[in-house]
């Protein structure tokens, strides 16, 4: 497995006592620097980067370098030397100050280009990268600068300046607007540059201007300039996090379409969701050590002693209604879908218009391609690829990562670009993950059908509101996500990097520069102000009142035979709780266990109901729900109990309730199930009366002492056992 690239960077800060200075209202150049410095480096902490910083200061008071020897290469410090960046560099870079010295940029420069050849020795770098931060005020020496410049070109060090001011005179940093650098990974959004406030510059300050203008134009005719840039138009470039770098895995398989044509294939993921990487982890709150933090899980019995159960006596149980299914480890081994191995299965092709982009779904997407340097099964792909686009088809995979995967089912289009050419892999739905919703049409009820005013003011609206610029020439989009930093990330790193650094104090607001890249482009918010009020003009918005309660035939007709027997009054849509959940699956045929109080109301409104079957079938339910001990299950009985309760006086079914109410109650005492006897009792849910229904022979007196508590007689205590106080035994002694 390849190694990912890395590059080395050499920061080079001038801290002489010139970049202490400073403007009424401004930063000095020393702080301005620091915060580039810093937001760099954090940038490449927080996207987990393998690239090596070093950091070299000049203008110290003191001397640390592999050169300095006699006069030469004085006041110039190696503060760090080549390593991955972590806090304690953004600390370092915290505590840097200036000193009372001035030393040669470019004396500094040779000992960077130093460091890298000697660090970098016997190692494998992608890039080689010198970045010098100074002012320009520090006298230098061009008697070495012919052989600097040689040495630049010969070992492939990139060089870029940061500076207090722009190099032209006109406030130009001298930059393109391209992404900054891309050298060293100075990568950085694409922003307008910033101008900055024009000062008068020194005599040596315009001779560092132009000696840096001559280095960069020889390191690079066409592009040297755009390698130097502003304190302030960094920090702007900068702000946002550099995404964590991904390296691409290869992903080799096997295509084959029947049993007898296999072709050779290298996947790679296109577009994954990124997530945190989780780094979260319990510490001690003082010491902030792992190691100080013990965890034990331990696994009790829930009775009064909390006995505890040991790991190996455990077993995972999966709940089937009431009921507990125990399922081993080697049960679940045995359920796991065996594989030969990983697939890439061509199962049959469809034309493209069967595949419904609201079926696309996973969580990637997978860019097929031929092994590299296959010359055969690039022509094979090729031809397949070619065979689809023309004919508009797609092909049905079955793909499976490797033989521990769960397999799936595919489709795999054709993406042919100026460049290249491959399938585009995306994961399709089984019938489970499908979501089917019936509602009714808009167009078959004239009270929503719009006017010709509100049509035309809609699509005013959406040609106001386009995120696409076309000027007849060139197409460009005007909000492109895939240049939007994800915010989570991004204010996560904000508050982790406040919290290091800060620890004490609140975090920060989010930066208003990342909100402004969520919201809407400014221009097209200028252009749907005048849609908008064709919209409110044509929808007008009115406060809902309240509408009257129809009346229906029974309130008019009141029914004045009161003495008519409950079963054969009309049943209200009040005694209706037949959800629209119900009425979606379909004919209920017996009582479940997930919503048993319904499907218990449902089944007594169907013909040739069988009451007292029914009633049984709850009463079962009733006694499964108790037998699962909880809250939840005590108050899905009682809902049952209630609605029997409220049905059988309808239908006349007093005795079957009362009856099971008896013994429900003899089952309760010798169960221990107190806690939801109380709520029976709490509800008044007792025996139906005479006064309720006429079928019931139970009176008012004797329903409220059903639900009395049993009153326990106490048994006489002899006196030889009746316990005294201190003063008795004393009498006693």
């Amino acid at each position: 497995m390849a190694r990912a690239a890395k590059s080395a960077v050499v920061l080079c800060m001038d801290v002489g006592f010139s970049m202490s200075n400073v403007a009424p209202g401004e930063e000095s150049s020393l702080e301005l620097a620091k915060k580039v410095m810093t937001w760099f480096v954090q940038r490449q902490v927080f996207a987990e980067s393998k690239d090596e910083i070093a950091m070299v200061l000049f203008g110290t008071d003191g001397t640390d370098n592999a050169l300095g020897s006699g006069d030469q290469y004085q006041n110039i410090t190696v503060h760090r030397h080549l390593m991955m960046p972590d806090f304690d560099l953004l600390e370092d870079i915290q505590t840097v100050t200036t000193g009372s010295q001035q030393a040669d940029f470019l004396d500094a420069l040779i000992v960077c280009m130093d460091l890298l050849q000697k660090e970098t020795l016997g190692k494998k770098y992608e890039r080689l990268h010198i970045a010098v931060f100074t002012d320009l005020s520090s006298p230098f020496s061009m008697d070495q600068l012919d052989i600097i410049i040689a040495n630049l070109k010969r070992t492939g060090i990139s060089l870029q300046f940061f500076l207090p001011f722009p190099l032209d005179s006109d406030g130009n940093g001298g930059g393109s607007s391209e992404q900054m650098g891309g050298r060293g990974d100075w990568t950085c959004a694409d922003t307008p540059k910033d101008c900055l406030h024009k000062k008068c510059l020194t005599g040596q300050q315009r001779d560092g201007i132009q000696m840096v203008k001559k280095v960069m134009m020889t390191l690079d005719e066409e592009g040297g300039l755009d390698e130097v840039y502003t304190f302030r138009e960094s920090l702007i470039r900068l702000f946002i996090f550099k995404k964590i770098e991904r390296r691409p895995m290869p992903w080799p398989c096997l295509l084959t379409i029947g049993s007898n044509l296999s072709i050779k294939i290298v996947g790679y993921k296109a577009v994954t969701e990124e997530n945190v990487k989780k780094t979260w982890m319990v510490v001690d709150a003082r010491s902030l050590k792992k190691d100080d933090i013990q965890k034990e899980t331990v696994y009790c019995l829930n009775d009064d002693n909390e006995t505890e159960v040991p790991k190996e006596d455990t077993i995972q149980g999966y709940r089937y209604g009431s009921d507990i299914v125990p399922f081993s480890k080697v049960d679940q081994e045995q359920m796991k879908y065996k594989l030969d191995g990983k697939c890439f299965s061509v199962l049959g092709f469809t034309k493209s218009s069967q595949i419904r982009r609201c079926h696309y779904m996973g969580k990637q997407i997978l860019k097929i391609f031929p092994p590299k340097d296959d010359e055969a099964a690039a022509v094979a792909l090729s031809a397949l690829i070619q065979a689809l686009d023309e004919t508009d088809m797609v092909a049905i995979v079955r793909y499976a990562y490797d033989r521990r995967s769960i397999p799936q089912v595919g489709a795999a289009f054709p993406c042919i670009k100026d460049k290249y050419e491959c399938l585009a892999y995306v994961q399709l739905p089984y019938m489970e993950d499908l979501r089917q919703y019936l509602f009714a049409s808009l167009k078959n009820n004239k009270k929503f059908i719009p006017t010709e005013e509100q049509l035309s003011s809609v699509d005013s609206l959406i040609d106001s509101m386009s995120l696409v610029h076309d000027d007849g020439e060139t197409i460009e989009d005007l909000f492109k996500p895939s240049k939007i930093p994800n915010p989570r990330f991004q204010r996560l790193f904000q508050c982790l990097q406040h919290r290091a650094f800060h620890p004490d104090k609140p975090l920060p607001p989010i930066d208003q520069q990342l909100l402004d890249m969520l919201n809407r482009p400014q221009e097209v918010t200028a252009k749907c102000q005048e849609s908008l009020e064709k919209i409110r003009k044509h929808f007008p918005l009115q406060e809902a009142s309240k509408k009257k309660g129809q009346k229906t035939a029974e309130d008019i007709f009141q029914n004045k035979n009161e003495d008519e027997p409950d079963a054969k009054k009309f049943r209200t849509e009040e005694d209706d709780e037949i959800s629209i959940a119900h009425l979606a699956e379909g004919n209920i045929t017996s009582v479940g266990s997930v919503s048993p109080e319904e499907d218990y109301r449902i089944l007594l409104r169907q013909k040739n109901a069988n009451i007292q079957e029914v009633s049984e079938q709850l009463i079962k339910r009733i006694y499964e729900c108790l037998e699962t001990k909880g809250l939840p299950f005590y108050m899905k009985s009682l809902k049952c109990i209630a609605a029997f309760r409220q049905e059988a006086i309808k239908l006349s079914n007093v005795e079957q309730f009362n009856s099971f109410l008896k013994t429900l109650k003899e089952k309760v005492e010798d169960r221990s199930l107190k806690e939801f006897w109380d709520i029976i009792v709490q509800d008044d849910l007792s025996l139906i009366t005479s006064d309720e229904a006429a079928g019931s022979s139970v009176t008012s007196e004797e329903a409220k002492k059903f639900l009395a508590p049993e009153e326990k007689t106490a048994e006489p205590i002899s006196v030889a056992d009746e316990p005294g106080d201190v003063d008795d035994l004393l009498d006693m002694m």
